[in-house]
Parts: structure tokens; sequence; C-alpha cells
């Protein structure tokens, strides 16, 4: 179950708050007395609930907004039980100075907003002895390992136990800890609306990761990259599960450079079975993972990791695969008649792990290869690492290209007015693609097709490696169309704000 967090400053907007979750299907709300601005009218808040509820008042030091006195406090929740709330979220160090009384069920509390402690067991071990219903144990993760921690501790709690652990790192544990034994979690009202650190929406954790369907079963994926907030990949490929009736889903997961390994095999413990690997770890991924698909070890780069049938890993890449497929749509003209790629010149602007799958992928199609960055040592590691040609970022627009490729992330939303290609360079019927695909209808693109350039968007490459890595991941054909109106749906408003 969900429970959502309502915290604010009058009266009635918490109850207009409470009907308008319980409309949208909510079936638990924390209702945070420290909010409001005026003392806390139990009977206004609780007369007529649309849902059951947890009544929190919190005090400054636990990140709340309480400014009356503690015994104000100790009465309030006093009353609250009185009142016949569902739950009271009793702090571990007051736990014992309110006494259970009538139906109303204990959740006794622990929250450390600076860490995860190594002392967990202790500190569960102490709650537990508070005559608790529940246990609530939430702190800040400060590495991916932490989220592994806690979901332990959950999992083997003898006394029904709501962990997670703040924050991007602990992500994972607020939408897994229902797999693990947790009687519910907790969502904001709304993703403008976060009460805690890496609080997640409700229509989030609903909609997208779908909480409440998560069991022992589902089988468990990722992406694993830093920074990862942005990466769009769970949106997809949630939705791609939810499609085909697929009993999966599919995690943000930060991990640090020095922490890969040890997240990885940290991960082991959760059974996830394959991975999108993203920014900074698609080349140091190949010291953990040694069983290499075809290419892998040419391009020097994974972005993806999945389990065969004996349930060994290997690293894969449907980086170049997806960019041909791509580029072929704009080789295939009205006629239907598709154009040779062999024999074309290429260039291709930046010198990164995208740059690295396309190239060695056209140079291996028959292309002759040109590659620039604005980092010119990289470009020219990347040019002998391909066997291509390169040249100084501002001579790039002296070259003759029939394919121009941007591999970079120039454009890229919120810094949508820049382009990495100047518009008097552009040359009438060139094919241009942009590996950025959101906004999908970039400058880049849109200055090309004013010189009459057939265009295509990094839309097309993000979904077929998306598609491809669904794949790997479930030995499914994948729902290409539900993946592209997903991820258009998605990136459409974005566009619009820019």
């Amino acid at each position: 179950m969900i429970c959502v967090s309502i915290g604010r400053t009058r009266h009635k907007m918490v109850v207009l708050e409470h009907r308008a979750l319980a409309a949208r299907g909510a079936q638990f709300v924390e209702l945070r007395l420290d909010w409001l601005q005026n003392t806390p009218d139990l009977g206004f808040l609780l007369n007529e609930r649309p849902t059951p509820v947890i009544v929190t008042c919190r005090r400054p030091p636990d990140q709340g907004r309480w400014r009356g006195t503690e015994d104000q406090r100790l009465t309030l929740l006093r009353a609250a039980i009185v009142a016949g709330a569902e739950y009271v979220d009793l702090e571990h160090d007051i736990a014992h100075l309110v006494r259970r009384y009538g139906k109303t069920k204990r959740v006794v509390s622990y929250h450390n907003f600076e860490e995860t402690p190594e002392e967990l067991e202790d500190i569960h071990e102490k709650l537990s002895k508070l005559d608790p219903d529940i246990v609530k144990i939430v702190t800040m993760a400060n590495s991916p390992v932490d989220a592994v921690r806690m979901l332990r501790l959950v999992h083997e709690a003898k006394v029904p136990t709501v962990g997670f652990c703040m924050g991007e790192m602990g992500f994972l544990s607020r939408v897994l800890c229902g797999r693990y034994g947790a009687p519910f979690t907790y969502a904001s009202f709304s993703s403008e609306r976060e009460l805690a650190p890496g609080q997640v929406s409700f229509d989030e954790m609903r909609d997208v990761y779908h909480y409440d369907r998560i069991n022992k079963q589902t089988q468990l994926y990722g992406v694993i990259g830093d920074p990862v907030a942005h990466s769009l990949s769970p949106l997809v490929q949630n939705a791609a599960f939810e499609a085909t009736g697929f009993d999966g889903v599919y995690l943000p997961f930060r991990v640090f450079r020095q922490f890969l390994g040890q997240a990885l095999d940290e991960f082991q413990w959760l059974g996830v079975r394959g991975y999108s690997v993203t920014i900074p770890h698609k080349e140091a991924v190949l010291e953990e993972v040694p069983r290499h698909d075809d290419m892998v070890d040419d391009i020097g780069a994974s972005n993806t990791l999945y389990r065969d049938e004996r349930l060994l890993w290997h690293a894969a890449n449907t980086d170049y695969e997806s960019a041909l497929a791509a580029l072929r749509i704009a080789l295939t003209r009205e006629s239907g008649v598709e154009e040779e790629l062999g024999g074309k010149k290429v260039l291709i602007l930046g010198a990164g792990g995208a740059a690295r799958a396309i190239g060695l992928g056209l140079v291996r199609a028959g292309c002759g290869v040109t590659v620039t960055s604005r980092t010119h040592a990289r470009a020219v590691s990347l040019a002998q690492r391909l066997g291509c040609q390169q040249i100084q970022w501002e001579n790039r627009g002296a070259i003759f290209a029939d394919i121009l490729v941007n591999c970079t992330p120039v454009g890229m939303f919120p810094n949508v007015d820049d382009t990495p290609f100047p518009m008097n360079w552009f040359r009438d019927d060139m094919i241009v693609f942009d590996t950025v695909y959101n906004p999908e209808n970039t400058l880049f693109l849109k200055q090309a097709r004013e010189h009459s350039c057939r265009t295509v968007s990094g839309i097309e490459m993000f979904v077929r490696q998306a598609a491809l890595q669904y794949e790997y991941f479930t030995g499914r054909g994948a729902p290409v169309d539900v993946m592209r109106q997903t991820l258009r749906r998605e990136i459409s408003p974005l566009s619009k704000t820019a």
C-alpha cells in the first residue's frame, strides 16, 4: 500500500487534498499536523475522512515544522488517538510517553537525515521494545549499499517494518520495500510537493512503478549511472512491461564511479536480471562482467548487462545497431528505395561512448568517417581506435559530408537554444542525425531542415536501443510503438516549457 503525505498550511487545503487523493485512488494518507499554521483542529481533519490516516507531527530537529511546545505536541498526539485515528506516528524517544489506547495503531519511528548507521539492527531492536504495531526506520543513503542494507533489515524483521532510505541512492528502497515485507511506503501528493529528500509522487509510484503489483516474483531491472535521475528509461521500460503484461519493474540506480563493483555485488541480493548502463560506467563495467557479446570489445563500452538462460552475466551494446537502423530511415527515399550506406562520407561531432559505437558501426558499413570533438585529444584517440580521420573542432564546417551525426549533448533540454553546428555550414540534402532526444526537435535539426536536409531525431535511436535492451532482458519482442509514444508524451511538455 502507498501512504500519501499531505503537508499544507491551511486546514481546508488538507481536507480538499485528502478528498482529491481518495478520488484518484489513494487508500491511505499521512496528515502532517506540523505544517499547519494554526492549532490543528482534529475534528475538522478526521471527521468524514475518506481514507484511513496516520497522524504525524514532526519537530524541527526531525525536519518538521512544529512551532509549539513539546507538551502541546504530545497532547495533540494523544488527542489523535482518542479521536480514533487509525495510526499515530511516535518518534522513538517519546513513544514511552504516549500510551496505547483504543484501536489506534502505533508507528514507532526513527529518522536519520545524515546517514544510514552501521547499527541498524540494534536500532530496530530498541524500537521493537517500545510497543509498536509497526516499526518505521528512515535514513539517508550515502551509497547504494545503504539501500540494500535497509531492505535486508525489512526482510528479516520479526515486527512489521516500514524501512527505506532517503535521497537519490535510496530510491530503490522506497519502491521495493513492500516486496520485502513493509506494510506500506510513502509518497508525495505531487512531484512538486516533496516532504522528504527523494520522495516519489503518488502518481509516479502507482502508474510508473506499479508499487502495489511488485512481489517476490517480479523481475528487477534498472539503469545504472551517475547522474541518473534525469533518465527516461524507467518510464519507457516500465510502459513496455505494462503493455506486454510482463511482471517486471525497472528502476534508476544511482551509483558513484568508485562504488560500481561493490554495488553490482550488493545488488545480487536483490536478484536484478538486467541493467542499462550509462555515464560514467560504460567502459568500467566491462571489467566487472567477463562475458562480452560481439562488438563490445571493439567498441570498448557496454550499455547493456543481461543474464542468459544459465543466469550468467553478459555485456552487450545496443547503441550501434539502433543508430544504424535510425539512419536507414533517412536513407529510404519517398520512393521506398533505400540508398546504400557504404561509401557515404560521415562527420561525427563528439568522441564519447555514443560516438564510439556509432562510428564503429559506420566504419564497418563501409563509410568514410571523420570525427571531431571539443576536446581534440579525445577525437585523436577515437580516430586511432576506429581507423578513421579526425579534424579540429573549429574546422568542422570545412568537411564535405553526406551524413552529419551529433553525438554531443549540445542542444539538450534545458539548453535548447544551443547547437553544435552553425546554420550556414549545412549543405542541402545532407542526412542529419541528432542523438539528443530531449527535445525531439532540436535547433540542430530545425536548421538542418531549412537547408532541405533529411533529418533523424534522437528518439529513433533511443527507442530502438531501449527496445533491443527489452529483448535482451525478457526474451520477448518489444512494443516499439508504445515505447516511442511514451517517450514523446513525456518530452513534449518539457520541450514546450523550454
